[in-house]
């Protein structure tokens, strides 16, 4: 079986890459493995640097890139990277002995990447030709469109997941990316925040849509912020309790989102008694 390494990382979803991988697969008429490298990145947001947001903000995007993939029949897996690109790579050349890699980038002019030769440094150290794939989202957009999704206690309520179904049915293709802020910066809290994600998740999967997510900053703007920093998204979802007993309401979460992003912004005003026992 052949073996197509992709490192990416904001360019991961773009359509050119895609095409680029789906092409590698149907010249071995599918008899290929592919494997998603993603390097870290590092939000420009908050005082407090979570390493497990980091880390799960680079493992949405091969999340997605998978869901994506295996749709179209191609066989994928991920590996999150070291935040050096180069780094990132051949630790995976190491890991998994690729006969193909991939890699993708923004423009010369805006890529960061590029200014380091990331190109060809692979291919001198690899010792094989790199497929370089140059996307400008800027220009081309993405194929499909994507809605952050932010939420706590109300995460696996039938409100929320309504909205959701409703969210997808408006368009041709649609991801959501959850965000689940964590309460507090212990190892509890983001345990807690893991199990309201890992609920959340599964009922949006269950209800047939494409999905990835990860926990966030205490901070609910904050968390925000930073996803769309990571993450180029069409549009915001924000559940909450109601506004007598929401804190987020109280702090005019859903006014300075909408200040900050410039995109539109749903709020999901969870009814009294709809929400489940799980997350209460």
């Amino acid at each position: 079986m052949k073996t197509i390494l992709v490192v990416a990382n904001e360019t991961i979803g773009g359509a050119k890459l895609f095409d680029a991988v789906k092409a590698a697969v149907d010249a071995v008429d599918g008899d290929a493995r592919v494997v998603a490298c993603v390097p870290r990145g590092t939000p420009k947001h908050g005082n407090v640097i979570y390493d497990e947001a980091v880390f799960q903000a680079a493992q949405v995007r091969i999340d997605l890139a998978r869901q994506v993939m295996r749709e179209a029949g191609i066989d994928a897996i991920g590996e999150v990277g070291d935040p050096d690109p180069y780094t990132a790579t051949m630790d995976a050349v190491r890991e998994y002995h690729p006969d193909q890699i991939i890699v993708s980038t923004y423009p010369a002019t805006s890529s960061g990447w590029l200014r380091r030769d990331l190109i060809e440094r692979i291919e001198g150290d690899a010792g094989m030709r790199v497929e370089h794939i140059v996307t400008d989202l800027d220009s081309e957009g993405l194929p499909y469109d994507i809605t952050l999704v932010v939420a706590n206690r109300t995460a696996a309520s039938d409100d929320l997941l309504a909205r959701l179904k409703e969210v997808a049915g408006q368009s041709r293709k649609h991801l959501f990316i959850c965000v689940v802020p964590q309460e507090g910066g212990d190892g509890l809290a983001a345990r807690r925040a893991q199990a309201r994600l890992a609920q959340v998740l599964d009922r949006i999967r269950s209800a047939g849509l494409v999905c990835a997510g990860m926990i966030g900053d205490p901070d609910p703007y904050t968390a925000v912020k930073n996803a769309c920093q990571f993450f180029r998204v069409d549009d915001i979802v924000i559940s909450t309790l109601p506004a007598t007993r929401s804190g987020w309401m109280r702090g005019d979460l859903i006014r300075r989102v909408e200040g900050a992003t410039r995109k539109p912004v749903t709020h999901v005003e969870v009814r009294a008694g709809s929400d489940q026992p799980a997350v209460a």
